[in-house]
């Protein structure tokens, strides 16, 4: 009696084992380069100068502890803790409101779903934060109470630049969950993988924070201490000891959020046409009662939820928009700095550092998650890159602008750059996303329709926020820029703090232009439509 051999499996694209390691193995080293250029090494020295005296004038001295030291004497902890406190309104509005949104669009039906896709693309199209929080300060807050109670002030201030872009980002994961799924109750692992994705980097981002803070007085947050002491007190040394105590729980929640993905097996999918269709028709035709009652009450929920958020992000961006057409702060005898300039600074060099930064993570998210080199262990890949996952700019800013200023770059486009060359979010997002791409590529389809025909507009949607987000930040610019030289967002933040400009006369047009606005709307309501509608967050095997 004979057995039948098992059937061999086929390895992606006719990719031999041997093949599928080296070919995976090459392509992921330009991200471990630019892991260990932008982050590895910035994180070695920042530990080193942290033990050191460093005023950039006189020798560097080795003063072990005491910087640490004079740190904790600060109450530097309790920094920290009031840090976490701004957590709580985004961590409400995306553990609560976000799920709860993206049930009633779920429920209601595929032209309610879209239409909230539709709108979910207006805060992130529109995300300006020095331009709406300057607005903000101008026509919400009194200067008496900014000096007064300035906690709260910046809790407010977190609070609405963050609220737009938390609910957006938040509702469409959670709508991921239940894509192509006959019963709703199957997204609850899903749901619960995404929320803790989404408290680990809402705890991270809060713990970065550097634009609220510089519009509010006698606030010390954690990134503060960085920067205030190695730029004003001309301290590195205390400076390097407060970016290693705000690295230690960033790597700490890089390293939980990565555990929580290789636990869950987390992966996005596309939902196939016409599964989909045939369920969104089996829920359209479901005429029985309760069917029929729960849609109508969910859609009610829905239009209400819509109209009340739709009217918060008005009332909020109001003092924002109502200066929108203003684009010069060319007030005699205070001439303007030049526009065009600005604008250049402003956009350009972030564009060029999204492109480098998402091809990099989208290669090597592709030989993790699409070549799978380790097999079922691929994804332990990641582990060099967890403990960066959640770091930005602010704790490796201090090394990312010696090396700057020692190549003479200050002032310069290239010095403009953001100084990360790998996007390391980006990567694992196109690491979950190959993983879910590559059964149809190891089932025999073609790679340009099983991964690159999926992937693409991932990469334009990834690129479009990178390049958004990047262009709306301070504090690299404020580090690397040289007066009068200077990107939009700083410009304004200069002429506020030093109040140069009237408030009436101040100019946030040029912070996000109307027809820069218009085109990244257009772009993400097309993605959010007839892309992101198609993608499915799934966990387990």
């Amino acid at each position: 009696m004979s057995i039948a051999a098992p059937p061999a499996k086929v390895a992606p694209g006719g990719l031999g084992s041997g093949a599928r390691i080296g070919i995976g193995l090459v392509l992921l080293i330009p991200a471990l380069l630019a892991l260990v250029w932008s982050y590895l090494i910035p994180t070695a020295l920042t530990v080193w100068r942290s033990t050191t005296r460093d005023n950039l004038r006189g020798p560097v001295q080795s003063v072990g502890a005491d910087n640490y030291q004079r740190l904790l004497e600060r109450g530097i902890v309790a920094d920290f803790g009031w840090t976490l406190v701004l957590t709580l309104v985004p961590l409400a509005l995306a553990l609560l409101v976000a799920p709860l949104l993206a049930l009633l669009a779920d429920r209601t039906g595929r032209s309610a779903r879209r239409a909230t896709r539709a709108l979910l693309a207006v805060p992130v199209a529109g995300y300006a934060p020095v331009a709406l929080l300057v607005g903000w300060r101008l026509d919400r807050l009194e200067p008496a109470e900014i000096g007064a109670r300035p906690w709260a002030t910046l809790a407010e201030l977190t609070a609405v630049g963050a609220a737009g872009l938390v609910m957006a980002v938040a509702t469409t994961a959670f709508l991921a969950t239940m894509r192509g799924r006959r019963h709703r109750r199957d997204a609850l692992p899903a749901a619960l993988t995404v929320a803790g994705l989404l408290l680990f980097g809402i705890l991270a981002a809060t713990l970065q924070s550097f634009t609220a803070p510089l519009l509010t007085v006698r606030t010390e947050v954690p990134l503060t201490h960085v920067v205030m002491a190695s730029l004003i007190r001309m301290d590195l040394g205390g400076g390097s000891a407060a970016a290693v105590l705000l690295l230690i729980p960033l790597a700490l929640l890089g390293l939980a959020a990565t555990a929580l993905l290789l636990a869950s097996r987390i992966r996005i999918e596309t939902v196939d046409r016409a599964a989909d269709r045939e369920n969104d028709n089996h829920t359209t035709t479901d005429s029985s009662a309760a069917a029929e009652g729960g849609r109508r009450k969910s859609g009610i929920g829905l239009v209400v939820a819509g109209v009340f958020l739709v009217g918060v992000m008005l009332w909020a961006a109001w003092p924002w928009l109502r200066r929108s057409l203003r684009y010069t702060n060319d007030v005699a005898p205070m001439p303007s700095p030049d526009l065009a300039e600005m604008l250049t600074l402003t956009w350009l060099p972030t564009l060029v550092s999204a492109l480098v930064t998402i091809t990099i993570a989208a290669i090597g998210g592709f030989a993790i998650g699409g070549l799978r080199p380790l097999g079922r262990f691929s994804e332990l890949l990641l582990l060099p890159f967890a403990p960066w996952l959640f770091v930005g700019t602010g704790p490796l800013a201090i090394e990312a602008y010696l090396r700057t200023r020692d190549a003479g770059q200050i002032g310069t486009f290239l010095g403009a750059m953001p100084p990360g060359w790998v996007s390391i979010p980006a990567l694992f997002l196109f690491t979950v996303l190959f993983r879910g791409l590559e059964p149809r590529w190891r089932a025999g389809g073609s790679f340009g329709r099983s991964m690159v025909a999926p992937a693409a507009p991932m990469v334009v949607l990834v690129g479009v926020v990178t390049w958004l987000v990047s262009a709306g930040q301070v504090l690299w610019r404020w580090l690397a820029a040289q007066p009068p030289r200077r990107p939009a967002p700083l410009s304004v933040i200069t002429d506020i703090n030093t109040m140069r400009i009237p408030a009436d006369e101040l100019a946030l047009g040029a912070v996000l232009p109307l027809p820069l606005l218009l085109l990244f709307l257009a772009i993400l309501v097309w993605l959010q439509v007839s892309y992101l509608d198609r993608l499915a967050v799934r966990v387990s095997r």
